[in-house]
């Protein structure tokens, strides 16, 4: 199973307002790292995706040359 980049930023998000609902101090900031974590994953996947895009289009190029 693909795991996409929306899932990662929902993921950030639920992290963020829980990060603003709570009083405590460590949950707060278990909260906030969490974000942080999952962001970073979307961004991986979301140049991944790009990367993969990129190279897609190179071959096609290439290819179509080639013909």
């Amino acid at each position: 199973m693909s795991t996409t980049s929306s899932f990662y930023l929902a993921r950030a998000t639920d992290c963020a307002r829980e990060a603003r609902a709570t009083d405590l101090a460590n949950v707060r900031e278990r909260c906030l790292r969490s974000e942080a974590v999952w962001r970073a994953m979307a961004e991986r996947v979301l140049r991944t995706e790009a990367s993969r895009c990129r190279r897609d289009a190179e071959k096609m190029a290439a290819d179509a040359v080639a013909d």
